[in-house]
């Protein structure tokens, strides 16, 4: 037969509760950090067009900020491009944002308001150049789109400044040899398609969703650019930031037909300023890293940011929290 169970009081049961109870404590006082010293308050982050990369590449940053760093609140706000980014930021319009590194240069040697102020934070991927044409266009390089109608991108958009360059390397003045076409990547798709334009240029990561998705109910293919590397660096100033590029017959395989097409790209950065706090720009350049490929999921382009490379983010120093994330993760 069993043996009964021995008679516990009521005090002892309440006694070994409580013990039980202080011993729980200890335990998540030890697992629990005391007094969460993680960043907070409210940022304005500065992206693109809608519907582009900057946009998309914003919305999932927020994402994952929040989850990274619940108590930081970031607002996103539309802009033209790179241009208006690094102005906005620059200017204290925004606390952070992403902008081509040409654009980045321009600002900065123009000595405009809060250039010396700016800073970098990462280096994501590149944006390559693409010159759009209906399959049918008699386009075959930039130099034919002289007396053509084309879409040039918005005025403060980091596309504007990379068209008006690529033109004048082509030997074409934008103003006088053909019809400039303010129009960005959320509208220059409906304007080719209507024939209201003969081209539209657009600088992205590959594969930019708006092309691709045009390319699939359009036929489009895409005009090489790569001849026009030397001719660009002897501008001078911020053209030296564009490099000789492939883009890969995969990337828009409607538009491409298997054929790789030689272009242009440059790199974009995570920008801000030195009035960002450390604390809180390290983790963002945390969460950037760490999210690479949860966001690469969405934005291919993100699947590129590099740890590697990420700390070089010429023309500009490293914000001094960026770099005390880098040096926590050097090997």
């Amino acid at each position: 037969m069993l043996k009964a169970l021995p008679h516990i009081s009521r005090r002892r049961a309440l006694q070994g509760a409580a013990a039980a109870l202080v011993v729980f404590g200890l335990l998540m006082w030890w697992l629990v950090p005391v007094g969460d010293d993680s960043p907070g308050g409210r940022i304005t982050f500065s992206t693109g067009v809608k519907n582009a990369v900057y946009e998309r590449y914003g919305k999932l940053l927020r994402t994952a900020v929040s989850h990274d760093m619940p108590k930081v609140d970031v607002e996103l706000l539309n802009s033209e491009g790179s241009q208006q980014n690094v102005e906005r930021v620059a200017t204290g319009k925004a606390d952070f944002t992403i902008a081509a590194a040409d654009a980045v240069e321009k600002y900065r040697l123009e000595g405009r308001t809060g250039a010396e102020r700016l800073r970098g934070c990462a280096r994501l991927y590149d944006d390559y150049v693409q010159l759009v044409v209906r399959r049918s266009s008699d386009i075959e390089k930039a130099q034919d789109l002289r007396g053509k109608k084309v879409a040039v991108g918005q005025p403060r958009s980091g596309v504007r400044l990379i068209a008006d360059r690529v033109l004048k390397a082509a030997g074409l003045d934008p103003q006088k040899d053909l019809t400039s076409v303010d129009a960005g990547i959320d509208k220059a798709p409906d304007l080719l398609k209507k024939k209201d334009i003969d081209a539209f240029f657009w600088s992205g990561g590959l594969p930019t969703l708006t092309v691709a998705e045009l390319s699939k109910e359009f036929d489009i293919r895409l005009v090489p650019l790569g001849t026009l590397v030397e001719a660009l660096h002897e501008q001078g100033g911020a053209s030296r930031y564009y490099r000789a590029a492939v883009m890969p017959a995969d990337a828009y395989p409607a538009a491409q037909q298997n054929d790789s097409v030689p272009t242009l790209a440059v790199a974009n950065l995570l920008v801000t300023t030195d009035r960002a706090d450390p604390k809180l720009t390290e983790g963002l350049t945390r969460t950037v890293i760490d999210s690479r490929d949860h966001i690469g999921d969405e934005v291919h382009a993100a699947q590129l940011v590099d740890l590697r490379t990420a700390l070089y983010t010429d023309p500009l120093t490293l914000h001094k929290g960026a770099r005390r994330y880098y040096q926590s993760v050097k090997p």
